[in-house]
């Protein structure tokens, strides 16, 4: 299936996808050193997002999300890609900001809730500017 969203952060990635099903803020909540989530209150709690498309409905917040996805963007712990229901400025900063420092890109595309919840189901998905498209199976 493919998805046409808005991408917030323009890119192609792919990976198995994990789905968050409360959103989650980076800073408190994910490990920039391992990438796994850290939050002991998250469902998610120990999953790691390491090269995987994180797929959530917004961010939750702290300013400071943005600083820890661009180290996780830098120590090469960070999703693959992040789709999200709701956009997230805090988590477009970080992304936007490893860009430019790293020259690592992490795309950032929103899809309609219909959409989000579908592509929340799948094992895999690719992401391609605004497009977000199950892979299947070899």
């Amino acid at each position: 299936m493919k998805f046409t969203g808005r991408a917030l952060v323009r890119g192609r990635a792919e990976g198995l996808a994990v789905a968050l099903e409360e959103p989650l803020s980076f800073w408190g909540g994910v490990d920039p050193a391992t990438g796994l989530v850290i939050d002991p209150h998250h469902r998610r709690h120990g999953t790691s997002l390491v090269g995987r498309v994180a797929v959530l409905p917004s961010g939750r917040g702290s300013s400071s999300s943005s600083s820890v996805l661009a180290e996780a963007i830098r120590a090469g712990t960070a999703p693959a890609a992040i789709v999200l229901r709701e956009p997230d400025p805090i988590l477009v900063l970080g992304a936007i900001v490893a860009r430019e420092l790293y020259g690592t890109v992490l795309p950032i595309v929103v899809l309609d809730p219909t959409a989000f919840v579908e592509a929340a189901v799948a094992a895999t998905l690719r992401v391609d500017g605004g497009i977000v498209e199950t892979v299947e199976p070899v």
